[in-house]
């Protein structure tokens, strides 16, 4: 009405639904998106591709790996789930006839959070968690430690991960120096950590595992963390990236897959 239009001060409420209704317009929704503010976006999109790509070349048809010689490129997807909330309260009461579901009390208490650092190989499926009440360069330090002893030396071991400050410091660049090129780091774009296929393993974990848990303390759900990492590593399952493979185009210097 202040705007000129008279006529909008004696149209009902309901009026105005209907027409808002019909129109598809919500403004009292808001839906978020994320623009491309990496220059890099494609590029590195492209190297992600083209790592799951060559992962993908190391099966046969039936998803069994491929017997190989010499030299191994291992590939890892790794990240970091951090602030994982030790809540506890009162014990939950189990269900009871007419009754189909658990019954907690409202109250809580929280004991902290631990940040969980995780990677699976494409390659085997095993997952290879560390769990740590700090997230700095020391402790992401401690699981490439655990990650190099793990595989046979003169291997390779490719990570695709974020840029964080964390992976890219001083005193990882330090370590890595040690190494001897044992570690190669790919990166995914800013805001791109869809890209990674990790996120669908935390995904499948908050489901399972973490949604509504509740602990004594923050030992407890350490180790419970890592109990269910050995309950998935007895069964470990091969996860692969479908989408956007098909339309990829490998150059000459991209089809090596243990490049």
């Amino acid at each position: 009405m202040h705007a000129g239009y008279p006529r909008l001060s004696t149209i009902a409420k309901s009026t105005l639904h209907i027409i808002l209704n019909e129109q598809g317009i919500k403004p009292f929704k808001i839906r978020y998106y994320c623009e491309k503010r990496d220059e890099q976006f494609e590029e590195k999109m492209h190297d992600v591709l083209v790592v799951y790509k060559q992962v993908e070349m190391l099966f046969d048809k039936d998803g069994n790996l491929l017997p190989y010689e010499g030299q191994f490129t291992h590939t890892i997807s790794y990240d970091e789930k951090p602030n994982i909330q030790a809540i506890g309260g009162a014990k939950d009461r189990a269900p009871i006839q007419g009754k189909g579901q658990w019954q907690r009390d409202c109250e809580y208490t929280r004991h902290g959070t631990l940040t969980l650092l995780a990677g699976i190989d494409l390659q085997t499926g095993m997952a290879i968690p560390h769990v740590h009440e700090k997230h700095n360069s020391s402790v992401f330090i401690e699981w490439l430690e655990k990650v190099d002893a793990m595989y046979p030396e003169g291997d390779k071991i490719r990570l695709i991960l974020d840029n964080l400050s964390v992976h890219t410091s001083a005193q990882v660049k330090a370590y890595l120096q040690t190494k001897n090129d044992r570690f190669e780091f790919v990166y995914t774009p800013k805001h791109g950590s869809w890209l990674n296929l990790i996120e669908s393993f935390f995904s499948k974990m908050t489901k399972q595992m973490l949604r509504g848990i509740r602990v004594e303390n923050k030992e407890e759900l350490k180790n419970r963390i890592y109990k269910y990492f050995d309950e998935i590593n007895k069964e470990p399952v091969v996860f692969r990236w479908t989408y956007k493979m098909k339309d990829l185009k490998l150059s000459s210097s991209d089809e090596s897959p243990n490049t």
